[in-house]
C-alpha cells in the first residue's frame, strides 16, 4: 500500500498533493478476488459526467440532486471542492464511488453534538452497479476507511445520513459506527454515528481487509483466531441478549411456564412484571424484576416489545443477560440440575450465532424479495420459532461454525467413503438402482476412480457401497469412534467430493449448488441441537425409500392434491451402517447407533415453471436486523390485497394439509423448515413437502400398509389426532404470521384467522362424502390440548423425544388453548370473500 502523501498546507482537510493517490490490493486472496482499488483528488472535466449520472438515479435521492442538469452539479462541486476534500474511486481504472471529507467543527452537524479536535466528517457516494460483484459496495467501503483513518491527525470519523437509507447503515455498523441519536437538519433527518479511527484500525486492519463476517473462513481463524470472536461486540451482544430475554418471556409465558403479573392497562400494549427472588452464591438473595409491555393475542401469544424490558435488581436497573435469565427462573422452567449447564452451554450458543447473523451483509427483508432459493435459505435470523435454545450445535468449534452452519452459507464438501455390505443396507425406490444412482450423483469417472482405489487394496469393489459423510462427522466421529472398522476396510474412505454443497437450515441436510438438480443429501451429524443428537437410525433408513415411495405414490394418485399442486420431496435411496459393536447395548436409542447413515431426497429446482422460485416457508416470519417484515415486501409486491395474498398463501399450504388429514389419515411435520414454497409473482402458488420417513404419520390402524412402510402406522387417541393440526400449524406457524400481518400490514388477527376458517368451510362444501369425518374430528371446536415445545426440550434437552416409535408418551401439555377459529363456526364458506372493512 502507498504511503500517503504529505497533506496540503491548506484547510481541506486530506488532500494529497498534485496526482498523489492511494491504492490498495484485494489479489488473490484465500478470501476473495476484486482487483485493484485507487483513490485520487476529484477532477471536475475528468469526472463530473459520471456523477452528474449517479445524482440523478432513483438509489441516490439522499444525495439531494435529482433533477439537476449537468451545469448546476457542476457548480455544486465547483464551490465543495473550495470547502472540502473530494475525491474520486476507481475500481480497474473505472470511476466507482466519491468521497467527500468535511471539518464537522464548519458544518451544520456540529450543533447537534460536542466536537472534538480530529473529528473528520464523511459522506460516500457509490456508483450504480453496472456489473454486480460479490460484497463490492462492502469492500468499497472498507477501503474508503483505510484511507481516511490513516490520515494525518484523523482521530474520529463522524457520518450522518439520512435516517431512511438503510443499505448505508448497515455499513456503517459492520465498520464498528456507533449509533448516538437522531438529528433534524432543514433538509432531511439524519442518523449521527461516530467512530474512532484508532479502533476501526485496531480492529479491522488485522483481519485482511475482512469485515463482512461470512467472508472469514476457518483457514482464517487458524491465522488470526480473534476473528473466531469479531463478531462478538460490546453493543451487539446486549441487542441480541434483549432480543433472546424478549424471545423467552413470550414463548415460557405461552406454555405458562411463567406468569407476568399486570402493572398498568393501555389501549394496545399493557404493561407486565416477572419478579424471583434469586440467590447469589449461597448467601444473599436479590429481588429480581423484570418490566416490559407486551399485548397477548390469540393462542395465548404474547407479543412482547423487545425495547420496553427492563431489569431491575434489588430496585436498580441492571443490563439484561439471557443466560442469567435462565438461571433466576430455572425452578419455575423444572429445568433438572444436572441438565441446566447443558441448556446454558445452549444458549450461550444461540446468542453467539444471533451476534453473527446480524453482523453480515445482504439480509435486509427488501434485498431477499427477489433473492435466490439458497440466499434466502442462508439469510434466515431466527431459527426455529418456538424453541427459545434453538441454535444450540453443541460439539462445533469456532471454525465448525464457519463452515458447516447455514447461516454462514459456506461451500464445502462432504467426504465420500465405501462400506462393506456386511455392515452396510442399500434401499431405493423401485425406479431405481444403487448403480444408477452413482452414476447420477458422482458420474462415471469419479465411480471408476472410486473402484481402482478399493482394487488398490486388493479388495472387492462389488462388496462395498459408496456413501457420502458430513465431513465434521468424518473427522470428530467416523475416524476415531469406528476405528475398528476402518482398520479392517469395513469403511474406506475415498476422498472429498467433486461437487459443493451448502447446509440447509436442518444443518445436516445438504443442497448441492455445483449441480443444484442433483439430490439433497442427509447425512449423520452428532451434534446436540434443540433436544435431539443429530444422527440418523440405519434401521430407519432401510425404510425410508419405501415409505416415501407409498406416500408419493397415494399422493400422486389424488387428483384434488395434482390439481392443487402439493407435491412430497422423495427420499429415494438410503445408506446405513451398523457398528455391531455398539448393537448389543440393550438401549434403542442411543446416539452410537446413528452416526454413519445417509439419504438422497430429490431437489426442487425441477420442479419449476416458468418465472416461479423456490422460498422456505420460514421466510414468511422473516424479521431483518431493522426489524422491517419480508412478508410486507412480498404482499406489497405482489400487486394482490393482503386479502387475496393470504387467500392463496392458505390454499398453497393449508388446504392439502387439511385434505391429507381427512382423506388419507396422513400427517406431517409441516413447521416453515419442512415446507418449500412455490413463488409467483412473490405469491405463494404451490406447497413443497419435505423430511418425510421420521417426521410423518399414518393415523389409521386399519389399513393395511407393506412391510417397512407400517412403521409409520401410528395409534393416536382419538381426542389427539386433530392435534396435528392444531399444534403444528395453529400453533406452531400460524401463531407468529398472524401478529406480523396485524403489525406490518395492518391485517388484523380476526382478519386472518377468519380467512383460515372459510378454508375449512370451503374445503368441507367441496367434499360431502367426508361429513362423518367433519363431525368426528371438528376443527371448530372450541379448545384444543396444548402441547408445548420448550417444556418437552427443558424436562431433557439431551434426548426430548425418548422413544421415536411412540412419540407421544414424551409430549408435554400445559392445559388447553382457546381455537381461534371456533367463532366462525356457523361461517358459510363463502365468508372468506365476504371480508367487511372492519375486520381488513
Amino acid at each position: 500500500m502507498n504511503q500517503i502523501n504529505t497533506l496540503h498546507q491548506d484547510k481541506r482537510p486530506g488532500f494529497p498533493q498534485g496526482d498523489a493517490e492511494y491504492t490498495c490490493h484485494y489479489m488473490d486472496t484465500e478470501i476473495f478476488t476484486v482487483g485493484e482499488f485507487s483513490i485520487k483528488p476529484f477532477m471536475l472535466d475528468r469526472d463530473i459526467n459520471a456523477v452528474h449520472d449517479w445524482v440523478n438515479r432513483e438509489y441516490a435521492v439522499y444525495w439531494g440532486m435529482q433533477g439537476f442538469t449537468l451545469e448546476q452539479v457542476r457548480n455544486c462541486y465547483q464551490k465543495l471542492c473550495e470547502e472540502q476534500a473530494v475525491y474520486a474511486g476507481f475500481y480497474q481504472s473505472d470511476l466507482c464511488f466519491l468521497i467527500e471529507l468535511y471539518d464537522p467543527a464548519s458544518d451544520l452537524v456540529a450543533q447537534f453534538y460536542p466536537h472534538r479536535h480530529g473529528d473528520l466528517g464523511m459522506h460516500i457516494l457509490l456508483a450504480p452497479a453496472s456489473q454486480p460483484l460479490n460484497h463490492f459496495s462492502w469492500t468499497v467501503f472498507y477501503t474508503v476507511m483505510n484511507f481516511i483513518c490513516q490520515l494525518p491527525g484523523v482521530k474520529r470519523i463522524v457520518v450522518e445520513p439520512d435516517a431512511r437509507n438503510n443499505k448505508i447503515h448497515r455499513l456503517n455498523q459492520r465498520a464498528g459506527f456507533c449509533n448516538h441519536q437522531k438529528i433534524f437538519f432543514p433538509h432531511k433527518t439524519a442518523l449521527l454515528a461516530t467512530v474512532d479511527a484508532d479502533f476501526f484500525l485496531s480492529i479491522h486492519k488485522q483481519s485482511n481487509f475482512i469485515m463482512n463476517h461470512s467472508l472469514v473462513s476457518s483457514v482464517d481463524i487458524d491465522h488470526q483466531p480473534f476473528l473466531a470472536t469479531s463478531h462478538l461486540q460490546p453493543r451487539l451482544w446486549a441487542e441480541v441478549n434483549r432480543l433472546l430475554i424478549c424471545k423467552a418471556i413470550s414463548e415460557f409465558a405461552h406454555e405458562c411456564l411463567i406468569i407476568p403479573e399486570l402493572i398498568t392497562e393501555s389501549d394496545l400494549y399493557h404493561q407486565y412484571y416477572l419478579e424471583v427472588v434469586a440467590q447469589e452464591n449461597s448467601q444473599k438473595n436479590h429481588v429480581i424484576r423484570y418490566e416490559f409491555d407486551a399485548r397477548v393475542m390469540a393462542l395465548n401469544h404474547w407479543s412482547v416489545q423487545a425495547e420496553s424490558i427492563s431489569k431491575f435488581q434489588n430496585g436498580q436497573l441492571v443490563p439484561l443477560n439471557a443466560q442469567q435469565f435462565i438461571v433466576e427462573f430455572h425452578k419455575q422452567l423444572s429445568i433438572a440440575t444436572d441438565k441446566l449447564p447443558v441448556y446454558l452451554e445452549e444458549i450461550s450458543n444461540t446468542l453467539n450465532s444471533s451476534a453473527y447473523k446480524r453482523t453480515r451483509l445482504g439480509v435486509a427483508a427488501r434485498e431477499l424479495l427477489d433473492a435466490d432459493f439458497q440466499t434466502i435459505e442462508s439469510a434466515m435470523l431466527e431459527g426455529h420459532p418456538a424453541f427459545v435454545a434453538n441454535n444450540g450445535r453443541v460439539g462445533f468449534d469456532a471454525k465448525d461454525y464457519r463452515q458447516y452452519t447455514p447461516e454462514v452459507g459456506q461451500l464445502f464438501k462432504p467426504v465420500w467413503v465405501a462400506v462393506h455390505h456386511s455392515k452396510a443396507h442399500f434401499a431405493c425406490a423401485s425406479t431405481l438402482d444403487y448403480k444408477s444412482l452413482m452414476v447420477q450423483e458422482l458420474g462415471e469417472k469419479i465411480v471408476d476412480e472410486f473402484n481402482k482405489k478399493i482394487a488398490r487394496l486388493s479388495l472387492n469393489q462389488e462388496e462395498y457401497y459408496f456413501m457420502p459423510v458430513h465431513p465434521w462427522q468424518w473427522f470428530n466421529k467416523i475416524s476415531s469412534v469406528f476405528s475398528a472398522d476402518i482398520a479392517q476396510h469395513k469403511i474406506i474412505c475415498l476422498g472429498f467430493s467433486e461437487d459443493d454443497y451448502q447446509a440447509q437450515q436442518s444443518i445436516r441436510t445438504l443442497f448441492n449448488r455445483s449441480c443444484p438438480e442433483k439430490n439433497y443429501v442427509k447425512m449423520s451429524l452428532s451434534i446436540l441441537n434443540m433436544g435431539f443428537m443429530r444422527g440418523l437410525s440405519p434401521y430407519y433408513m432401510s425404510g425410508t425409500p419405501a415409505i416415501n415411495e407409498w406416500v408419493g405414490n397415494c399422493l400422486a394418485q389424488d387428483k384434488y392434491l395434482q390439481q392443487n399442486g402439493f407435491y412430497m420431496l422423495r427420499e429415494i435411496a438410503s445408506i446405513g451402517y451398523s457398528n455391531s459393536l455398539y448393537d448389543q447395548i440393550p438401549s434403542r436409542d442411543t446416539a452410537y447407533r446413528k452416526m454413519l447413515a445417509c439419504l438422497w431426497r430429490e431437489s426442487p429446482i425441477k420442479l419449476l415453471k416458468q418465472n416461479e422460485r423456490l422460498m422456505t416457508m420460514a421466510a414468511l416470519l422473516y424479521l431483518d436486523a431493522d426489524g422491517d417484515a419480508l412478508i410486507k415486501h412480498l404482499v406489497q409486491s405482489s400487486g394482490k390485497t393482503v386479502s387475496a395474498w393470504v387467500k392463496s398463501y392458505l390454499a398453497a399450504y393449508l388446504t392439502p394439509l387439511i385434505h391429507c388429514f381427512y382423506k388419507h389419515d396422513l400427517v406431517f411435520m409441516p413447521h416453515g423448515e419442512n415446507i418449500i414454497l412455490v413463488m409467483h409473482n412473490h405469491t405463494p402458488v404451490r406447497a413443497i413437502m419435505k423430511d418425510i420417513a421420521e417426521e410423518i404419520a399414518i393415523m389409521n390402524m386399519d389399513i393395511q400398509l407393506p412391510d417397512l412402510v407400517d412403521r409409520v402406522q401410528v395409534d393416536v387417541p382419538e381426542q389427539m389426532k386433530v392435534l396435528s393440526i392444531f399444534i403444528d400449524v395453529f400453533d406452531g406457524f400460524f401463531r407468529y404470521l398472524a401478529p406480523l400481518l396485524d403489525e406490518h400490514l395492518g391485517f388484523s388477527e380476526q382478519a386472518f384467522w377468519k380467512l383460515v376458517a372459510g378454508c375449512f368451510h370451503e374445503y368441507q362444501l367441496q367434499h360431502p362424502e367426508l361429513n362423518e369425518k367433519f363431525a368426528r374430528y371438528d376443527f371448530f371446536c372450541d379448545e384444543f390440548a396444548h402441547s408445548c415445545l420448550n417444556r418437552l426440550q427443558l424436562v431433557n434437552n439431551l434426548q426430548m423425544i425418548s422413544d421415536l416409535m411412540d412419540q407421544a408418551q414424551s409430549l408435554q401439555f400445559s392445559g388447553n388453548l382457546k381455537n381461534p377459529i371456533a367463532a366462525f363456526r356457523q361461517v358459510p364458506a363463502t365468508a372468506a370473500d365476504q371480508l367487511d372493512e372492519s375486520c381488513l
